[in-house]
């Protein structure tokens, strides 16, 4: 069964090669947004599909189903897009599948985009993980990976009088040189198993969802336009500075642009809509924005005004071709850095009281969905949390605009999870893994909520071979970013990882009583906080419980506790705080449970439909230790109020919108040891 092997892998390596000489030029890739002088049509809705059930998963491509509608070509079925695949149907075979699937859809495009003037670019959002993209018969682009978008210009490739056929096939299949790494293994064994069996093996703790997770859209700009734009800001105590440096691009077809010919403008705007600060000019691609008595970005609970974000209309004209650009950017003005044994933001320490997350939900998969998103926000809100951390890949745009928004932080996570041989440490894997950061920090670089950058999720941090592979991406992270921390986050301990001391803070992932020492709660606390000294004695950096918990099956009562019970879920929490509590006085600054919510993950004798450590069910109700977990984050949003009035403190509160008014103060001002 070597030949499925090699078709598997064989068509990967192509996609994965091609696309990596692309990255390296990395150009820009703003977010598509309707303004003046763009436009953004979004194809979500029903695609047609089609799964290569072949044995070499290579019909498809052996049988060019891109060369006509794809309806002609086998039986298609409708799916939904954003979605995953998988528990669409009530076929197995699907919902397991590895390989390629196929997508389509016809599209019209206005007329008036036909004009030389117009520039129009195919966008996918996300999509895992390895796609290849046809536009009417007409391969156009290749990416690697998964969670970040791709986009390629096809101004010159669009049918403007008739509709015109998108088509991708995307495969799911992960090796060892894909972020995440997996591996195909080829299961034989006589008569027990069927020729060519395979299976998917891979060791992250989430199901392998795939598909188009993300919008699919068209947009347009002027054909000389704004390509890319860096904003960092600071402050002083009466003024603030946006710092901005812009990139200007213009179709191939367009002659060579005159030095002066391009005119730049900056307009930033307050909630009001007033212009607080301007400047501009001829070939003005870089410069600074004043603004007096600034409004700063704060994470919610740090201040009574959280969250506050101005516009910035950057315009940009072209005298020779008379064009004009217009693009909207929200900036906050904000800082963070790390000094001592505290994470500052705005100058003032700031406590991680949040979650590890997953786009996880019924039916949907990881697809996007807005009342999922709304509703997450919500939810975290009324826990009185402040953070979460994108494990173990980057969320959606539209999550990060709300984090942004709601003044929810955010330790933004590449896919580096599951990196757990030294076959994932290799040359090909450092490079992919390089390219993945890049698209990253380029997406995110300009929000105020990410306040760091994780490379990776317990990885083999304990091999040698580690040590040139994280310093690589540390390096290039801190030369793309040198204004944000760096971290990861680590399974091992002080004493054999061998790459925490790279990072700037440390996050360490720990389940006491849990994988280990079974039932026996009584022992947290102490192993807690001798693991947690060890690493601040170990490096002098401040340290985050990254994950910590229990599974826990709602509606499971078991007295005295008993795991997988809401009351064991509730015992095991008690056992942390106080320990969190006692070393937040010295270098501890943050604690961030796992889950949020229950998620899927694939079939196994240790998960009974799927990983039930949310203090959440999969449908966002909450359990026992949702609201011991809410009095608790509420508690310390108390604490922190420092020198603020009761009346302030109350004002800051109310901005979790609890939705138990009736009793939330009396709960909320139990002292920290009622806990």
């Amino acid at each position: 069964m070597a030949s499925l092997r090699m078709s598997l892998q064989l068509v990967f390596i192509v996609v994965a090669l091609n696309v990596s000489f692309i990255m390296a030029a990395l150009p820009g890739m703003l977010f598509p947004k309707d303004s003046e002088r763009r436009e953004v049509k979004d194809l979500s809705g029903m695609w047609d599909f089609r799964a290569d059930m072949s044995d070499n998963r290579n019909g498809g491509f052996e049988n060019m189903w891109f060369a006509k509608p794809l309806w002609q070509s086998g039986n298609i079925i409708p799916m939904p897009v954003p979605s995953s695949y998988n528990d669409i149907t009530e076929d197995r075979k699907l919902r397991d599948f590895i390989g390629w699937v196929w997508y389509e859809k016809d599209v019209y495009v206005p007329r008036s985009w036909e004009i030389n003037t117009t520039r129009v670019v195919l966008r996918f959002e996300s999509t895992n993980y390895n796609t290849i993209v046809w536009l009417n018969g007409k391969e156009v682009m290749q990416h690697s990976g998964g969670h970040l978008p791709f986009e390629v210009d096809v101004t010159t490739l669009l049918s403007y009088d008739k509709s015109n056929r998108i088509t991708a096939a995307i495969n799911n299949t992960l090796t060892p040189t894909t972020l995440p790494p997996g591996e195909i293994q080829y299961i034989t064994g006589g008569d027990w198993y069927p020729p060519g069996f395979f299976v998917q093996k891979y060791t992250f703790d989430f199901f392998n969802y795939a598909g188009i997770h993300r919008p699919v859209k068209l947009y347009t700009t002027p054909a000389v336009y704004l390509s890319d734009i860096t904003v960092t800001t600071s402050f002083t105590d009466s003024f603030g500075e946006v710092k901005i440096l812009a990139t200007v691009s213009s179709l191939s077809t367009i002659a060579m642009l005159p030095k002066g010919d391009i005119t730049m403008q900056y307009e930033l705007f307050d909630k009001s809509g007033f212009v607080v600060a301007s400047s501009g000019g001829p070939d003005v691609f870089e410069g600074v924005l004043s603004i007096k008595n600034p409004m700063l970005w704060w994470p919610i609970g740090m201040n009574d005004k959280p969250a506050y974000m101005y516009s910035l209309k950057v315009i940009t004209r072209s005298t020779m071709f008379n064009l004009e650009d217009v693009y909207y950017l929200p900036v906050g003005i904000r800082t963070v850095k790390v000094e001592g044994t505290s994470l500052l933001i705005n100058n003032k320490p700031f406590y991680f009281k949040g979650f590890g997350k997953h786009e996880d939900a019924d039916i949907r998969g990881k697809g996007l969905d807005y009342a999922i998103i709304a509703k997450d926000f919500s939810l975290l809100k009324w826990l009185g949390a402040n953070s979460f951390r994108t494990s173990h890949y980057p969320y959606a745009d539209e999550i990060m605009d709300m984090a942004d928004k709601e003044g929810i932080v955010v330790i933004d996570e590449c896919p580096g999870v599951g990196i757990r041989s030294y076959k994932n440490l290799g040359t090909e894997s450092l490079e992919h893994h390089r390219d993945v950061m890049a698209e990253l920090i380029r997406r995110d670089k300009n929000r105020p909520a990410v306040v760091m950058w994780s490379v990776a999720n317990e990885p083999c941090s304990d091999k040698p071979q580690s040590v040139p592979y994280f310093k690589s991406l540390f390096d290039l992270t801190r030369q793309l970013d040198p204004t944000r921390p760096v971290t990861f986050v680590t399974m091992f301990k002080a004493w054999n990882d061998k790459v925490v001391q790279m990072c700037d803070v440390i996050f360490c992932n720990r389940y006491y009583a849990w994988y280990h020492d079974f039932g026996q709660t009584q022992l947290i606390s102490k192993q807690l906080e001798r693991e947690l000294r060890d690493w601040f004695n170990a490096y002098g950096k401040p340290v985050v419980q990254a994950e910590y918990g229990a599974d826990t099956v709602a509606g499971m009562h078991v007295e005295p506790a008993s795991m997988f019970s809401e009351e064991y879920q509730v015992e095991t929490l008690l056992q942390y705080f106080p320990v969190f509590d006692k070393l937040k006085k010295e270098f501890f600054i943050g604690e961030m449970i796992w889950n949020f919510a229950d998620f899927m993950t694939q079939q196994g004798t240790t998960r009974v439909g799927g990983n039930k450590k949310g203090i959440l069910t999969r449908q966002r109700q909450p359990k026992a230790a949702a609201h011991l977990l809410r009095q608790r984050y509420l508690n310390i949003t108390l604490e922190q109020g420092g020198s603020k009035t009761g009346d302030e403190l109350l004002d800051t509160l109310l901005r979790f919108e609890s939705r138990d008014s009736g009793n939330m103060t009396s709960q909320m001002l139990q002292p920290s040891g009622f806990l």
